[in-house]
């Protein structure tokens, strides 16, 4: 079978509103108020709680990483407690993961947000079930930009490993479909699409109504 692999945050859904959030709780926490804007920082957001972490103790002059793994726990903790206060899919999203379906294509996600969080928001959403694997960053003892968790997102959903694609949004998602052989397809509407081209990915979509015409051009 032929299969499509989607990344989670930043390309199915715009989840930087929560993770913001949460990273704010932890820097409200160090009794240094919030630290980060949803708008000004959302590409930091999309890239993990680390992430969030690092910038807004740098901007406290306090960065180190065992703030860091002090926080991060912390963080996670409350992003599970508040997961889909901000969170929005994007437009079209559902309609091309359907369409996919439909043409006989198998859809998965890879994603290297904790597995139990990134079932916990699919199932909240309302969609989980549209989709026939779901891999995250601990499902595997490796995480993307290795090539096993696309793998094995591809397995899951019934596919074949030389016959898919993944749709992401960052520089991770462009280097795990190389590492696997396979194209990328990478969104130019998140936080940082306007990067996206520098990466030469085989394919770019600024809507989802683009996706399966691309799929089918790329992998048949």
């Amino acid at each position: 079978m032929r299969t499509v692999i989607f990344d989670l945050d930043g390309t199915l859904a715009d989840t930087s509103g929560d993770l913001i959030a949460a990273a704010n709780h932890c820097f409200i926490g160090m009794g240094a108020g919030a630290q980060l804007d949803p708008q000004r920082d959302a590409a930091t957001a999309l890239r993990g709680g680390r992430a969030m972490l690092t910038l807004g103790l740098d901007r406290m002059g306090t960065r180190s990483e065992a703030e860091i793994d002090r926080w991060y726990p912390e963080l996670l903790r409350a992003y599970g407690d508040a997961i889909d206060h901000h969170t929005v899919v994007y437009p079209g999203a559902i309609a091309a993961v359907e369409a996919l379906r439909s043409a006989g294509y198998g859809v998965g996600i890879c994603t290297n947000k904790p597995e139990g969080l990134a079932e916990q928001l699919l199932q909240s959403l309302g969609i989980r079930s549209l989709f026939g694997s779901m891999i995250g960053a601990d499902t595997l003892p490796v995480r993307k930009p290795d090539p096993e968790p696309l793998f094995e997102a591809i397995r899951r959903a019934g596919g074949a490993p030389d016959r898919g694609c993944l749709v992401g949004d960052t520089v991770t998602d462009r280097e795990t479909a190389r590492a696997a052989g396979l194209p990328s397809v990478l969104v130019t509407f998140g936080p940082a699409g306007g990067d996206m081209a520098t990466l030469e990915p085989e394919a770019l979509i600024g809507h989802f109504d683009e996706l399966p015409e691309v799929v089918a051009r790329l992998i048949g």
